[in-house]
């Protein structure tokens, strides 16, 4: 059977049909303005003259296929009102993946976003399904922080959004990596492409401060973690496990019970497992473990007692990909994977100029 659109300069919209004893015509009418179309009908009899007509309206939803992954921190926060206010309200769904370990502040900061939005932000978990809490993470696995990442950001965060990824249709995602991330933004561009990422932060060049500063000019309060001196807004339950040994320095002095508790964690996990189990590691020259508290049974293994005062770093925010920051060389057939590839390699180029 050949198709005559096959052979039609322009979407044919209206047929004629001739039967035995009535003919039948057709016609569609797209109302792009009202997003909706109009399908009329004719039936005419050969015999009687007789015509009956039908009339259907077909009302298309607007398709939401920009996906924002809000975290809790500034610059994802951001990056979703950037989607917005370029892709509109009625293509861009805002999503939430909610650890049960966050400051309560944090959802204060949701509603104060879903006004300036416009939308609702929704929220999906994996605590609930294969965890209750947290801590079942890490006892599982027998692990906190590894080379890698933290293995509670791949269960509850990335496998999350993974499992959302594979049930959902869009046409991107987009992650608040801001202008000092570009290195994680290659290593997901490359080697998670079936993400379908863009960083809107890396295309006006935002740093988090610049982040903070549109928050703040938008008359919306910063989650209360960041006026406390630390730079992300993960997980205050328990504290991060990625903060690294300034943001533990600081827990120490301003949350000493969160600091024993988690002290306590790596003890029992390192019972379980027979070898130690610690959140930090001494990027000095020796490097090696260090533990929160000092533990009896590995004397060699260092405290954070031991180590040089240091400010709390800068942290990404976890969105869904924790940790990620694998580049590799670009194969041949990679070279035109997106433009923004070469948008990363220009940013790194003007802040080294900048230094």
């Amino acid at each position: 059977m050949v198709s005559p659109q096959k052979y039609a300069k322009n979407r044919i919209t209206n047929s004629i049909i001739k039967f035995k004893n009535f003919q039948y015509k057709a016609d569609f009418k797209l109302q792009k303005h009202k997003n909706q179309a109009i399908f009329e009908e004719t039936f005419k009899s050969d015999k009687s003259g007789n015509v009956r007509q039908n009339e259907h309206t077909l009302y298309m939803e607007k398709q939401k296929d920009i996906i924002a992954w809000w975290s809790g921190g500034v610059t994802s926060a951001v990056t979703c009102k950037i989607c917005i206010d370029t892709y509109s309200k009625e293509r861009v769904r805002v999503i939430f993946i909610d650890t049960h370990n966050e400051h309560e502040d944090t959802y204060r900061f949701k509603k104060d976003c879903e006004q300036w939005y416009g939308i609702d932000i929704e929220t999906i978990s994996n605590i609930g399904d294969k965890y209750e809490k947290i801590q079942d993470v890490w006892t599982k696995h027998k692990s906190l922080n590894v080379a890698h990442g933290a293995v509670c950001s791949s269960e509850l965060k990335r496998n999350a959004r993974e499992k959302w990824e594979k049930n959902n249709e869009f046409t991107y995602q987009a992650f608040g990596f801001d202008v000092d991330e570009t290195r994680r933004a290659k290593g997901m561009k490359l080697n998670h492409s079936r993400a379908k990422p863009i960083f809107p932060l890396l295309m006006h060049y935002y740093s988090k401060k610049d982040c903070i500063n549109i928050i703040q000019d938008s008359g919306i309060e910063v989650p209360v973690m960041y006026k406390m001196g630390f730079l992300n807004n993960n997980c205050f339950k328990t504290g991060c496990v990625q903060g690294g040994i300034g943001y533990w320095q600081k827990m120490k002095r301003d949350f000493p019970e969160k600091f024993e508790a988690m002290g306590k964690v790596e003890h029992d996990l390192t019972k379980l497992k027979g070898t130690p189990v610690t959140m930090l590691k001494d990027q000095s020259k020796g490097g090696g473990l260090v533990f929160l508290k000092p533990h009896p049974d590995y004397p060699d293994v260092k405290d954070i007692t031991m180590m040089k005062g240091r400010e709390p770093k800068p942290l990404f925010e976890c969105n869904g990909f924790c940790g990620v920051n694998d580049l590799e060389e670009r194969k041949p057939e990679e070279q035109d994977i997106n433009y923004q590839i070469d948008l990363f390699d220009s940013i790194d180029e003007v802040k080294k100029a900048n230094k």
